[in-house]
């Protein structure tokens, strides 16, 4: 027999970490409660800049994604990596650096995003400094992570370590693609990317920072904690194997979904909905994998609460990963994008899937590193019943007001015109059901505080086994075995999973987005379409800025039922300027790509002043701060600068005179306001004059159709 080798674990790490993902959670799911409220009274956006709805939705969504899930992640991947490779792990000082480093970009995200210090991005909303720093702490988790699998002390990997594996190298480069900007300021950057290129590049990154940092870790994760909870060995080994090649393979295509029906090129469109398809079997394989790990232990589920938080959360996953596919077919595309059924949708992944799976693993988890046992099982199995009921008034409003907006959207009267004309009919017919979701979402949260004192209490009877003693024989040289399976060669070598993974994954990518970039047939030009103008230009920040996106799109789909509301459908040409790409994913108000020169100066004015004014009944906070401060031109002419650098075609030595441009362009508005009796000390300098500029040049730079009335 072997020398035992001895050793220890470092649980202080994994503590931190839970630690965090508790303490994080509560404040992202606050501000999920508090955004979730602003949409049925407006009068809760508080009257100031920095907490109105589109600047705290981003805020809670990168808090609730990498803060209280990341922190979640990196809890559960701590703590089984050591085990399953009988190590410590490679570096205290990187793990030290790794959390810290993650909770400071955290707490950057929360000064920033209330700030307006924004890129407008979905799920990447952060500006490029912190978007360096999040690159530089990726990079020493990966060192840590690798560190730790070289000199460990089991010869295989397990499965969970596949996904780690996956998930690492695949945000990498996700996270360096889509961020690739040229930087004006310390809060401001141009992205490399414009238009239709850059959707298709986003949506890459979007659909699949849901896929590698929302579900590969955590099913590496499930196969980890569940197995150990129900003190079952994995369902099937060989269906892993299937599971994790196939997942990380097909989901990389799977991005285009999120563009069904828009500019983007329909080669790439089908591309994305064949392979979301596609995507059923592997998920579906994971899941049944992940719930036939329990066969035999039914009646311990029905007792146990942490087996009934993962089995929730694995049919979470399941439910999630058939509904996207689903949502992938423009048949039914058609009818859900832009309305609230797909962040229903999302919120099933969320709230079921990454937050059942991580209450279940705090509370397998922490008791076994304080050396105590869980405070209260009482109370544990009340926080499920309480989640899993929050889960159900969360989600299922938001499918039947998804339902009701689509069908307003699209219903004709007999005589052939729009029987909701007006918008905002639309609107205040789903407010009970908004109000029904931030119940939901209370209730949610309600279990989560339900959880925090279940733990504090097991916390308090336990003490912190910092540095766990182990054991395990040195690792030796493998010798193979002819009936070996083929598959246990890689497992063994995981700088060539490493590889492996990166060329799966890449290819997906590589074949979408080469052409695109390559083939200029893929984005048709148009002669008329011209760069915005100075002012413009800064009214277009302003709009980024205040998180406009988050409500309105800017994309008219070529259904008869959009351009009669709006006009035109969208061409890809007239997106060639626009560095972000600023299409949305949602309608809480409606599209905005053709409401240039539909109102004059003075309805912007006054409704960035007092919505209701102009839209009696409307939800849209009123943004008074406009009105009073002066537009900052510190920077325009590097913008200029940049976007020629970019190829825009200004004028050489346009960025000299850029601001006079702006000066020129901005009296003019504000002459044409005070004709309509709107008087101001100093008006032609304020910031609303930039975004009534921005948004009276949208949908001009064509000949378009006036809708019908």
């Amino acid at each position: 027999m072997a020398n035992l080798e001895t050793f220890s674990y470092d649980n202080k790490i994994v503590r931190n970490f839970a630690y965090a993902s508790v303490i994080f959670g509560v404040i992202g799911m606050l501000v999920g409660i508090l955004a979730a409220l602003q949409l049925v009274f407006p009068a809760m956006n508080l009257g100031l800049a920095e907490t109105t709805y589109g600047r705290i939705r981003p805020l809670h969504t990168n808090a609730v994604i990498f803060a209280f899930v990341g922190n979640g992640i990196f809890t559960g991947v701590y703590y089984s990596l050591q085990r399953l490779l009988k190590a410590r792990m490679f570096s205290d000082l990187l793990s030290n650096l790794h959390f810290w480093g993650w909770q400071l970009i955290i707490l950057s995200a929360a000064i920033t995003l209330p700030l307006g210090l924004t890129s407008s991005k979905e799920y990447a909303e952060l500006i490029w400094p912190i978007d360096l720093a999040i690159a530089v702490v990726w990079i020493i988790f990966g060192i840590n992570m690798f560190g730790t699998i070289l000199k460990r002390r089991e010869q295989h990997l397990y499965v969970a370590i596949w996904f780690y594996i996956a998930t690492w190298i695949t945000v990498t480069v996700l996270h360096v693609f889509n961020n690739i900007q040229i930087p004006v300021s310390l809060g401001h950057g141009v992205y490399a990317f414009a238009g239709v290129q850059d959707a298709l590049i986003q949506w890459w990154y979007g659909h699949n920072a849901v896929a590698f940092f929302l579900t590969t870790p955590y099913l590496g994760l499930m196969y980890y904690f569940m197995p150990k909870a129900a003190n079952r060995p994995v369902y099937s080994y060989k269906l892993s194997i299937i599971h994790f090649w196939a997942l990380i393979f097909i989901y990389i295509w799977a991005g285009p979904h999120h563009l069904l029906y828009t500019s983007l090129p329909d080669w790439a469109q089908s591309l994305g909905t064949v392979f979301s398809i596609m995507l059923i079997a592997p998920s579906w394989g994971g899941m049944l994998n992940g719930l036939l790990t329990l066969r035999g232990v039914w009646d311990k589920v029905r007792t146990d609460p942490i087996l009934k938080f993962f089995v929730v959360a694995v049919t979470a996953y399941g439910m999630a990963t058939l509904e996207g596919p689903l949502l992938s077919i423009k048949s039914l595309n058609a009818i859900t994008h832009y309305t609230d059924w797909t962040v229903g949708h999302v919120h099933i992944g969320a709230l079921g899937w990454n937050g059942m799976l991580t209450f279940g693993m705090l509370y397998w988890l922490l008791p076994r590193i304080y050396g105590t046992k869980l405070y209260s099982i009482k109370l544990a199995n009340t926080h499920f019943w309480i989640g899993t009921l929050g889960i159900l008034f969360y989600a299922i409003p938001l499918y039947w007001a998804g339902w009701t907006q689509s069908l307003m959207w699209k219903q004709f009267t007999p005589d052939g015109f729009l029987q909701y004309g007006n918008f905002l009919e639309t609107v205040t017919q789903i407010l009970p059901m908004y109000l029904i979701r931030a119940i939901g979402g209370t209730i949610y949260f309600s279990g989560v505080i339900v959880m925090i004192y279940n733990l504090v209490k097991t916390v308090q009877s336990g003490k912190l086994i910092a540095n766990q003693e182990a054991s395990a024989p040195a690792l030796v040289a493998y010798e193979a075995h002819n009936n070996e399976y083929w598959h246990k060669w890689i497992e063994r070598k995981p700088i060539q999973m490493l590889i492996l993974s990166a060329v799966l994954v890449l290819i997906g990518g590589l074949v979408e987005i080469i052409p695109m970039m390559m083939i200029d047939n893929n984005v048709p030009k148009i002669a008329s379409v011209k760069p915005y103008s100075p002012l413009e230009l800064e009214g277009r920040d302003l709009y980024i800025r205040e998180g406009c996106v988050g409500c309105h799109s800017q994309m008219i789909r070529p259904f008869r039922s959009e351009t009669e509301r709006y006009g035109e459908y969208s061409k890809s040409g007239e997106f060639i300027y626009d560095r972000p790409f600023l299409w949305g994913s949602k309608r809480t108000g409606p599209d905005l790509h053709r409401i240039g020169a539909k109102y004059p100066d003075s309805w912007h004015y006054n409704h960035m002043n007092e919505p209701t004014s102009m839209a009696p009944g409307s939800i849209m906070p009123p943004y008074p701060w406009l009105l009073k401060k002066d537009l900052n031109t510190q920077y325009t002419a590097s913008k200029i600068k940049v976007l020629q650098s970019l190829g825009t075609p200004y004028p050489d030595g346009f960025a000299d005179k850029a601001v006079d441009d702006l000066k020129a362009q901005a009296k003019k508005i504000a002459e044409s306001l005070e004709k309509d009796k709107i008087t101001q000390e100093n008006l032609e300098n304020k910031e609303i004059i930039a975004l009534i500029a921005y948004l009276q040049r949208l949908g001009t730079d064509i000949k378009v159709k006036v809708p019908s009335k």
